[in-house]
């Protein structure tokens, strides 16, 4: 039996398309014969990673989207449709945390401010749940469709300091079941929702935490993940890429509202 990973010809729209990760995603499923849609506030990086894909053989547009208006979601659907024709799979990858929503010495959680909370949250499962009744119609219509979200360790166990981000992420976690559900038994059996759930990457938005600004070794925090970690290393943002893959292809045709670690074993490891 040949097991089927092919997603040559499909259509991909990413959202938050100009992050780190999100790119490697678009370059990875393109060069696994995906057409991309990068959708992104920030329209120009995406249009140069748009590019960046062309460049290299693939097909890809960049389209400015804000993912909590959903005026702005239609519109990028109607460009995305226009130059398309269709949908096949959403990831949803805008997200993120900032550090006002974060506790720390000089900032208790008794002062949080209530706007940054909001903001972390709702980038993050509002984010989330927007474009997918936006592109989920399309889905519904069509009677098929892949929906990936972005969950999180944060959303197995809230991680300190972070309260907005890993409540959220335990929202994107439960509304990716409900959502697998809700499709399957209201519109058809051949829609999928998944998500992925990554361990911890080095990135511009979590490096505050992880780096000393001023020596470069780890703070605190970065040693205790790193030996939480059974592999002992951060992961990279091109590791995602292939469960990504794997769940946008036929060969996880049975594989419906699962949250799936890509994190190095961490959520595996008890600390004993």
């Amino acid at each position: 039996m040949e097991i089927d990973f092919d997603i040559k010809g499909s259509v991909a729209v990413i959202t938050g398309g100009a992050g780190v990760l999100c790119a490697e995603m678009a370059k990875g499923l393109s060069a696994c014969g995906a057409r991309i849609a990068l959708l992104d506030l920030m329209e120009e990086r995406a249009k140069q990673i748009a590019q960046e894909i062309v460049d290299d053989g693939g097909e890809a547009i960049a389209v400015g989207c804000d993912v909590l208006d959903r005026q702005s979601i239609e519109a990028a659907a109607g460009e995305v449709l226009a130059r398309y024709g269709t949908v096949d799979i959403l990831i949803n990858g805008a997200g993120g945390n900032k550090a006002d929503a974060t506790t720390r010495d000089t900032l208790s959680f008794f002062d949080l401010p209530e706007q940054a909370v909001k903001w972390v949250f709702d980038l993050n499962l509002m984010g989330t749940i927007l474009p997918t009744q936006v592109f989920g119609r399309v889905f519904a219509q069509k009677k098929q469709g892949c929906v990936i979200n972005i969950s999180s360790m944060a959303a197995f166990t809230p991680l300190t300091r972070t309260l907005a981000y890993s409540a959220a992420k335990a929202g994107v976690s439960n509304f990716t079941q409900w959502m697998a559900t809700h499709f399957n038994q209201e519109y058809s059996p051949h829609i999928r929702v998944n998500a992925i759930a990554p361990g911890f990457l080095l990135t511009q938005q979590n490096e505050y935490l992880l780096v000393d600004k001023e020596t470069g070794e780890p703070t605190e925090r970065g040693a205790k993940i790193i030996a939480g970690t059974p592999m002992g290393r951060y992961g990279k943002p091109e590791e995602l890429t292939g469960a990504v893959l794997f769940l946008c292809s036929p060969a996880a045709s049975f594989v419906n509202g699962v949250v799936l670690p890509v994190d190095g074993g961490y959520a595996a490891y008890s600390g004993v």
